[in-house]
């Protein structure tokens, strides 16, 4: 069940603890000063209705939106002209209609991409020192190092773009219904767990970012991302599962964060992924941007296909469907692709395939850290649940080889630094190993298109 948080907190970093964090941080605290933001209650618990439902009680605003709509819409994000702050009703509305849609079809949602109003930066340098004190109790972080695929020369000419792809963990799921039965139910507290995701991302610092099951966009990754300088988007899976759990921060779903410094948007588009001319509960968000320095276009994708064994031919047609859209996107544009996600399938499956020998001339970058470049690695995943042991390989960034070199790729920890109980633990925070790519633009492909 959704409920809104204590708004009582110490740091941007505490906005969505129901109490206050046991952890004393300093009045130099980078999110402490980016309190100052006063930022609304997270979107995700926001309606922008002509009529302001914090004024209505749970039966007069459902009447409401049925009315308006006659399905109940997931939340829309906030607009300019009208906010309504989630008050203790709308909190019952809010769980009233997530109960809902777990049972009856939502309708397309919009991007949830509206930024601060007023946003104060943070230092990146200051807010890991802040996520290492904070976990100064937590055993010492895996070591990783990139390594630099053969006969692939890094561009001299202009800055590398770092994408990162990550299946962080809903929180919800972490500790209400993934059951890892080797990891402590305290490593997967969110007091300190976000730390260990910001951490992570923090010593990479990528240009683009791409994350799956994430259900602490609005009151953790937005505000601290946006004061970082990036650009962010959020879409909800329509039927999350999170939502099926009691006290749950809303539904997860897939988000993008790029470097404003470095790009801008050009054009976005929210997918709802289709299998067997079914609309399902997996989404994507395609982005197309414009490098700054270069001018150069290129589309980035985010994605996250459907669980489980037994589900094979579902994801081949999500993928197929997917795949259709970005040829849609980039028809007749020539912009390239990078395209990031849990796709639940192993290289075996169908989907994979799909991908491979896509049109669209992709390759796999993790293929790289192989001997002869043609092999994905063992596992991106690896975790212990009541039916045994899972080790898998499931994400994977995709490029388009003819407009993008691979300058550098981020290795993955051994078995022996993963540790007998696997994934979680107390020193990683999601079940999933975080993806890292250093791209170089192919100069020959876009001077083929001047």
């Amino acid at each position: 069940m959704y409920r809104r948080p204590v708004r009582q907190f110490s740091t941007l970093l505490q906005r969505d603890i129901p109490v206050l964090c046991s952890s004393s941080l300093g009045a130099g605290s980078p999110v402490r000063r980016a309190v100052g933001l006063k930022l609304s209650a997270p979107p995700a618990a926001v309606f922008c209705h002509t009529v302001c439902m914090e004024s209505l009680t749970t039966s007069e605003a459902a009447t409401a939106v049925t009315a308006t709509n006659r399905k109940p819409p997931l939340p829309v994000p906030m607009c300019s002209r009208t906010v309504c702050s989630m008050g203790s009703s709308t909190s019952r509305l809010y769980s009233a209609l997530a109960h809902t849609l777990n049972s009856s079809p939502a309708p397309q949602h919009e991007e949830y991409s509206e930024q601060p109003v007023h946003v104060v930066p943070i230092n990146p340098e200051d807010l890991l020192k802040e996520c290492e004190t904070v976990l100064h109790n937590r055993p010492a972080r895996v070591q990783r190092a990139f390594a630099f695929p053969r006969n692939n020369m890094p561009s001299t000419h202009h800055q590398p773009i770092r994408v990162m792809q990550w299946n962080i963990l809903a929180q919800a799921l972490g500790e209400g219904k993934d059951n890892f039965v080797q990891c402590p139910l305290d490593a997967l507290n969110w007091a300190e767990r976000k730390y260990l995701i910001l951490e992570e991302i923090l010593m990479h610092r990528p240009d683009i970012l791409c994350l799956q099951e994430v259900d602490h966009y609005f009151d953790t990754f937005q505000p601290i991302l946006n004061s970082m300088g990036y650009h962010s988007s959020f879409l909800p899976k329509p039927w999350s599962p999170c939502l099926d759990v009691e006290h749950n921060n809303g539904p997860d779903g897939c988000a993008l964060f790029f470097n404003q410094d470095r790009f801008e948007l050009v054009d976005s588009t929210n997918i709802r992924l289709v299998a067997m001319m079914l609309k399902t509960n997996q989404v994507a968000i395609a982005q197309t941007l414009r490098c700054k320095e270069t001018g150069r276009m290129f589309c980035v994708a985010v994605t996250h296909l459907k669980a489980c064994s037994g589900w094979e031919r579902f994801r081949s047609s999500q993928g197929s469907d997917l795949l259709k859209n970005l040829k849609s996107i980039t028809e007749g544009t020539g912009i390239p692709l990078l395209i990031c996600g849990d796709f639940n399938a192993e290289p075996t499956e169908e989907v994979y395939r799909y991908f491979a020998t896509s049109s669209l001339n992709l390759n796999s970058a993790y293929k790289l850290l192989s001997e002869d470049g043609q092999c994905e690695p063992p596992y991106t995943t690896w975790k212990i649940r009541p039916s045994g042991e899972s080790c898998h390989t499931l994400d994977y960034i995709w490029y388009s080889q003819h407009a993008f070199s691979v300058d550098s790729v981020l290795d993955l920890p051994t078995e022996e630094q993963i540790g007998p109980n696997r994934l979680p633990s107390y020193n990683y925070p999601s079940d999933h190993l975080s993806l890292v790519c250093d791209f170089s633009f192919n100069d020959d492909f876009y001077n083929r298109l001047l």
